[in-house]
């Protein structure tokens, strides 16, 4: 999963960024809020992460052209604003949820999960396809309840594989979630990724359409 973090505080920035990278994530962080709404525009992501105190555009007005241009994408407003008026206001104008500073790492980890479960129309955190199952939450995969053991980037791409069953996701598509704006990404990154990946879990669960990318099913 991949979440842009908008915060300019570089303290907080680089704590939430360190600590949702441990938990898996994807991390691309912004300082201001016309950096948020550029990477929005030419960047593909889950979640957003806003701060309402950005410099040259505020989180609320960032929030405001957010939902009139149309963007559904969860966001998760995180700021020291803690006054009920101020947490209705960024409720009502489009926030998905609301964690004021400060706050403990394990609940901003547990609010992202859950925010992602609901705009995935998920009512439970694990990913299942037959014997495999896939906990985000938990960073675990298992087949038939015995533990596959995986690097992060293994997971990070068995997890977006596993989102949406048998559809295809191309290469580009795949780089975009599993590599920030400060990453080197060699030509062949994800072809490798997956030759590990489908070493780990055997069978052929994950199928290349070529020409367009890959997609995983359950062998049959």
């Amino acid at each position: 999963m991949k979440i842009l973090l908008a915060e300019d505080d570089p303290l907080v920035g680089d704590a939430v960024a360190q600590g949702l990278r441990l938990a898996g994530f994807t991390i691309d962080w912004v300082r201001d809020g016309r950096e948020a709404m550029h990477a929005l525009k030419v960047g593909s992501y889950s979640l957003l992460l806003l701060d309402l105190g950005l410099p040259m555009l505020d989180g609320l007005s960032l929030l405001d052209k957010l939902r009139r241009m149309g963007y559904k994408i969860p966001v998760l407003v995180i700021t020291a604003r803690d006054a009920l008026p101020d947490r209705i206001d960024g409720l009502n104008r489009g926030a998905d949820d609301y964690l004021v500073k400060p706050f403990d790492l394990e609940e901003l980890v547990a609010r992202v999960h859950a925010l992602l479960r609901r705009g995935q129309g998920r009512s439970h955190s694990e990913l299942r396809l037959g014997k495999l199952c896939v906990s985000p939450l938990n960073h675990t995969v298992t087949y038939d309840g015995q533990d596959i053991a995986l690097t992060s980037r293994e997971f990070a791409l068995l997890a977006a594989l596993m989102e949406n069953p048998g559809a295809v996701i191309s290469v580009r598509d795949i780089e975009e979630r599993l590599y920030g704006w400060e990453e080197e990404v060699s030509s062949n990154a994800v072809e490798v990724l997956l030759h590990r990946l489908r070493r780990k879990l055997g069978g052929k669960w994950v199928r290349n359409v070529r020409g367009v990318g890959f997609k995983i099913v359950e062998p049959s």
